[in-house]
């Protein structure tokens, strides 16, 4: 068991180790691009299926409550929160809808639209994600 822990700790620094020599440049990026979203009185949109739908919401929670240190509240919103917007267009349109309707009713040029799907082939997002490219959100 000792031997089943250490080798998934292990294998979890390295990936962290693996992911910021490849991908620094882009991370940094995308937090400046939050942070002056934010500083122009733009919001985050946040949007995912599943274990994606739980990080959307713990990402918009860590913005709006605080993080690390006392600040302001910040403006962000999960997507996946919602169960009678969910189920009414699902119901009414379609489950690949569920996102993108609602970049529509609540995006506006300049927001940031965040979509995580650990495939990259959730359709929902997909759809979202070219919804909001197309209103001149930030994706």
């Amino acid at each position: 068991m000792k031997d089943i822990v250490l080798k998934a700790f292990e294998e979890s620094i390295r990936v962290k180790e693996d992911f910021v020599k490849e991908n620094l440049d882009g991370l940094l990026s995308a937090a400046q691009r939050v942070a002056a979203c934010f500083a122009a009185g733009y919001k985050l949109l946040i949007f995912g299926n599943g274990g994606s739908a739980a990080d959307a919401q713990h990402i918009a929670a860590e913005f709006v409550n605080r993080f690390t240190v006392e600040r302001k509240p910040l403006p962000a919103l999960a997507l996946s929160t919602d169960t009678s917007i969910l189920t009414s267009i699902s119901n009414d349109y379609s489950f690949d809808d569920v996102f993108s309707k609602q970049i529509r009713a609540l995006g506006r040029r300049d927001d940031i639209a965040l979509g995580i799907s650990t495939s990259g082939n959730s359709r929902n997002v997909i759809l979202a994600v070219e919804t909001a490219r197309d209103m001149g959100l930030y994706t």
